[in-house]
């Protein structure tokens, strides 16, 4: 038997094997049920006494021996196959697949936002579920107004409490004036969602940026700065603009903003309807009424809000005809902006 373990002992020194299958074989060989070194275990039970000791050290180190070895063979076809499998994956096309492009919209958001952030605007962002506080109440909505009815809004559960997806991301600027006192200047950037018939000029979703700015003496021309120095940026340093008066539940006095129709230079045009001006955003001077539902001083404190739809400016920006475009996600019109990505 001391013979019989030399000999196998000197076999596992110089094992080898190159695939999987051949590992396998070499563990049948001298590990299974019926492999060598368990007819060297079946042998030993006949080995005299006095030699029980020496024999059976030799036997486990044989069998550990045996166990290393083969353990060390699948490691490293193991590391090959990994090594491999790393320099070429066969599953891959043999054409380069290109890179995407930014969407449109994240385009035009982004540019928006850096420009904000220049002037020392910070992103607030909140949920696109709201109650009806966050997106009426607060904001001096009264209770007949007529966007709190299903035709405009989507109202997901009416008691004990309305909730709803939100038509603006004025609730933003609310949550944010609620738990936080002046100086704020923010904007919120965010999909929002209403009850309208889907069209090449509507949508029942679309995107928003809406900008507000609370501390002690803030003004009109403040406000007006801004968005000139908005639009500037946005569409070029010759944009002018005009601001005309209009009605906002939550703001007081409130405008709503034109530039200067950048086709034709204010000479007027077809897409400007002849008129030079082209409507971008609403805007005005905080409510008080808001100030004083989130708990902000009116006597010592003011301030100016706006807002803009994104698929607006971009329609400006690139000459985008039709909001559908914006989310059918067609390739074809994704790659017409990778140049601007």
């Amino acid at each position: 038997m001391l013979e019989k373990i030399k000999a196998i002992t000197a076999e596992l020194e110089n094992l080898n094997a190159t695939t999987p299958e051949a590992v396998e074989q070499l563990r049948i060989k001298y590990l299974s049920k019926k492999g060598e070194i368990s007819a060297l275990m079946t042998d030993f039970r006949s080995v005299p006494a006095e030699m029980k000791r020496e024999l059976g050290s030799k036997l486990n180190d044989l069998k550990n021996l045996a166990t290393e070895k083969i353990s060390a063979l699948k490691d490293s076809l193991s590391a090959q196959a990994d090594n491999s499998a790393s320099d070429i994956d066969l599953t891959r096309t043999a054409t380069p697949i290109p890179f995407g492009t930014r969407h449109p919209l994240s385009l035009v958001k982004n540019e928006m936002l850096s420009i904000f952030a220049s002037m020392g605007f910070t992103i607030a962002e909140g949920p696109e579920i709201e109650d009806d506080w966050h997106v009426f109440s607060s904001l001096n909505f009264p209770a007949d107004h007529p966007a709190r009815d299903m035709q405009d809004t989507f109202f997901i559960a009416r008691n004990p409490v309305d909730v709803l997806l939100r038509t603006h991301t004025s609730s933003v600027q609310t949550r944010v004036m609620e738990k936080t006192q002046p100086p704020i200047r923010i904007v919120c950037p965010g999909r929002v969602y209403r009850n309208e018939a889907i069209s090449a000029r509507a949508h029942c979703f679309f995107h928003q940026v809406e900008g507000l700015y609370i501390d002690k003496n803030v003004s009109f021309a403040d406000l007006k700065q801004v968005l000139l120095q908005f639009a500037r940026q946005m569409f070029g340093p010759e944009t002018k603009i005009r601001l005309r008066p209009s009605y906002f539940p939550f703001t007081e006095p409130s405008a709503e903003m034109d530039i200067s129709c950048d086709i034709c230079g204010g000479k007027g045009c077809a897409f400007c309807k002849g008129t030079g001006w082209v409507e971008i955003l609403g805007c005005g001077m905080v409510d008080p009424n808001v100030l004083r539902e989130c708990g902000i001083d009116p006597e010592i404190y003011s301030g100016y809000a706006f807002g803009m739809g994104i698929e607006r400016i971009t329609n400006l920006k690139y000459k985008v005809k039709d909001l559908r475009l914006f989310s059918e996600n067609d390739v074809r019109f994704l790659h017409e902006f990778d140049a601007a990505k």
